[in-house]
């Protein structure tokens, strides 16, 4: 499928309402855009936020974990 897209002077461009459904891209979708020696390359993506967690907050998580085990038990009845 090939286009004619318009960019304003923002550098903001709207792809074709067909163009996004065929490629499932709806509402504040993300895609990635890759330069390349052909050009520019356009994919569907998403990105999700990582944590780090400090020597402390493992620490809190392994408490938690041992406090939730132990009143749980394998025994079969």
């Amino acid at each position: 499928m090939r286009n004619i897209i318009n960019i304003n002077e923002r550098g903001t461009l709207t792809l074709p309402k067909e163009m996004r459904k065929k490629l499932g891209l709806t509402g504040m979708g993300q895609i990635f855009a890759e330069e390349t020696s052909e050009g520019i390359t356009l994919k569907p993506g998403a990105t999700f936020p990582i944590e780090i967690y400090t020597d402390e907050r493992i620490a809190e998580f392994q408490r938690n974990n041992e406090e939730a085990l132990k009143n749980f038990s394998l025994k079969k009845k």
